[in-house]
């Protein structure tokens, strides 16, 4: 999924970061609060990871504006604080999780994945359309049980399409969860993703239709 992370420590950044690409999730990074606060006005990103120390605007400030909107987007607030006035005041002031650091990135991922559960109002990891099975934790897929070779960008594709079978995803939208600020994508690169997909899923039961103009659409067979 898209996720944003606002932290202005760069090695942590990068950590967090090269962390997340490794699972397959598409990732910006901003060190700038009120940078930050001009890249949160829709709903494109799944979930933002926002420290609480950041220049020229705050986390909590930037929270409010995020919240404010109002925006869906799950938050995950990160503090270097443990004291409980703290994630009390996160909470309360529209946070949907929060970690201290330092931590663990087990802990980090097993947060992240609630929180993208929480969106799609699943309750485990595993995400079932007909006869495919995708492991959001291992970040792997089986049609009929059988392992699918597929590439980190393939995996995040895939997850978004059959989290909602039936619904329409325009290129656009598609780009914008596929895509980092800094990728410089086109059309065809989804249409080539798509294709390549398509491929792949040749035994699953249901498939992956084109709407001429409008989109695509998993279709179940």
């Amino acid at each position: 999924m898209r996720i944003l992370l606002v932290e202005d420590t760069t090695d942590v950044a990068d950590a967090i970061v090269a962390h997340l690409l490794r699972l397959g999730h598409t990732v910006d990074w901003e060190a700038n609060g009120r940078k930050a606060a001009n890249m949160v006005t829709d709903e494109r990103y799944d979930l933002i990871i926002l420290d609480v120390m950041l220049p020229e605007l705050d986390g909590y400030a930037l929270l409010k504006r995020i919240r404010s909107v109002p925006l869906n987007t799950q938050v995950l607030m990160l503090t270097a604080c443990a004291e409980i006035e703290e994630r009390v005041n996160a909470l309360d002031t529209g946070a949907d999780d929060y970690l201290t650091k330092p931590f663990d990135f087990r802990e980090l991922e097993a947060r992240i994945r609630v929180l993208l559960r929480r969106c799609g109002g699943d309750s485990t990891n595993l995400l079932k359309c007909a006869n495919l099975t995708l492991d959001r934790k291992s970040r792997t897929a089986k049609v009929n049980d059988v392992p699918l070779d597929l590439t980190r960008r393939e995996i995040t594709l895939l997850e978004i399409i059959i989290s909602h079978p039936g619904r329409i995803f325009g290129k656009d939208e598609l780009i914008d969860k596929l895509f980092t600020i800094d990728d410089n994508p086109s059309a065809n690169s989804v249409e080539q993703y798509i294709a390549r997909l398509r491929k792949k899923l040749s035994h699953a039961q249901f498939e992956i239709r084109t709407l001429r103009g409008l989109g695509y659409q998993v279709v179940l067979s």
